[in-house]
């Protein structure tokens, strides 16, 4: 929970001998941070990744593997004030209507901090890819509106062209 001691997920089903690191998965998690920018929260965590099962020397063993990411900079009171209304653009409404309780401090499932358990997923996926099909994952917007990327050549296209851009 985004207000809980931490976040995390279980990873099933990742075969053993992939070499993995807590920082395969900060790279990611660096990513996605929060605080960056005046579009994100300013609420600041330093989402620092722990690998708590299923590695051992730094490859996988083939059992679940679990990454937790705890929580520090959550303040509870930081959000008395929409205890009685729900927040404008956010899932507050639809949490409540779907099931039944209001999670006021953060957002419960409608967390942003959610996220995370998906990020460090996708960091082990894009690892796995990488290792057994030579696929690099490379994501981008292309267009918002009227305003469009130009010149990009999907089949050369690279994270570090992306990153460059940001």
């Amino acid at each position: 929970e985004s207000h809980g001691i931490g976040v995390g997920v279980t990873i099933d089903g990742c075969p053993p001998r992939l070499e993995l690191s807590p920082e395969d998965v900060q790279k990611e998690l660096d990513r996605r941070k929060p605080g960056q920018s005046k579009l994100t929260t300013p609420r600041k965590e330093d989402d620092m990744a722990e690998i708590l099962s299923g590695v051992v020397n730094g490859k996988t063993i083939g059992t679940p593997i679990g990454i937790l990411v705890r929580n520090k900079n959550q303040i509870g009171r930081d959000y008395d004030n929409i205890a009685v209304s729900y927040r404008p653009s956010h899932a507050d409404a639809t949490y409540d209507a779907k099931y039944g309780i209001r999670a006021v401090a953060g957002g419960g499932r409608s967390s942003a901090r959610e996220t995370i358990g998906r990020v460090a997923a996708g960091a082990v996926a894009k690892k796995l890819l990488k290792a057994y099909s030579g696929v690099d994952v490379v994501g981008y917007v292309q267009k918002v509106q009227d305003i469009a990327a130009i010149n990009i050549d999907v089949d050369t296209v690279t994270l570090e062209d992306v990153e460059s851009n940001i």
